[in-house]
């Protein structure tokens, strides 16, 4: 079998952008203020709901994958993150035991989706939290919606999100199905299979850290917060 010269052309391209995989920025999708329809699509291996872990709170990064608790690795932060939360537990310490909290690794989940009316700019990974997961799932484990990917008798998703109001509140994403089926490829879409081909596989999406670069990571953030700091001796 030939070498395939496009994923080569890949890999030379995500090494170029420090292991990053090329337009991965541009592929990820928020919603907006409001209402918006999307169709999640479906994935080679069966499964649109994927689950991940990420650090948060370890100073400017917006997520740190967490090589322990998503691939059975080693993670300096569960580990610092653990002896914080024993120490605090040891010591009846509730400061400890919030700054091993503000630490643990979090779940999000992510879906390949669909944006109608923006079909042109193709297929999107969309990232959200536990509620609307349980709700997706829910939905599908509902005989009378079923399959919802389903190309031909799926079912598009009417997303309303509404921003956080006030100190301490965050957005809200509520989640309908349309009342009748439709067909995942309309007129907006020129080849339905060259877009189902198109769907990523999520898991190659997220930059994968060594332990010493997470150790390094973790030790400028303590370096730069006290309290965090001083919580570690």
């Amino acid at each position: 079998m030939a070498i395939n010269l496009e994923a080569m052309r890949a890999k030379l391209e995500q090494s170029k952008n420090g292991g990053k995989p090329s337009g991965s920025k541009s592929t990820m999708w928020r919603p907006q203020a409001g209402a918006q329809h999307i169709r999640i699509l479906p994935t080679v291996d069966g499964d649109p709901f994927r689950e991940f872990h990420f650090h948060y709170n370890v100073g400017k990064n917006p997520g740190i994958y967490c090589s322990k608790r998503n691939d059975g690795g080693e993670c300096p932060i569960c580990d610092f993150a653990s002896k914080l939360w024993r120490d605090g537990v040891a010591n009846d310490d509730q400061n400890l035991k919030n700054e091993a909290k503000k630490l643990f690794a979090r779940k999000r989940y992510y879906s390949p989706v669909l944006v109608r009316g923006n079909e042109s700019e193709g297929v999107k990974i969309w990232a959200y939290g536990k509620t609307a997961y349980e709700t997706l799932l829910g939905y599908v484990l509902d005989p009378d919606y079923g399959d919802i990917t389903d190309v031909e008798t799926g079912t598009d998703i009417k997303l309303t999100y509404t921003l956080a109001s006030g100190p301490g509140a965050f957005p809200k994403t509520a989640l309908q199905p349309r009342r009748r089926p439709s067909v995942l490829c309309d007129d907006a879409i020129a080849d339905c299979q060259e877009l189902l081909d198109s769907v990523p596989v999520i898991d190659n999406l997220f930059d994968r850290k060594t332990s010493e670069q997470i150790q390094e990571l973790l030790d400028g953030y303590l370096s730069s917060d006290n309290s965090a700091e001083n919580s570690s001796r």
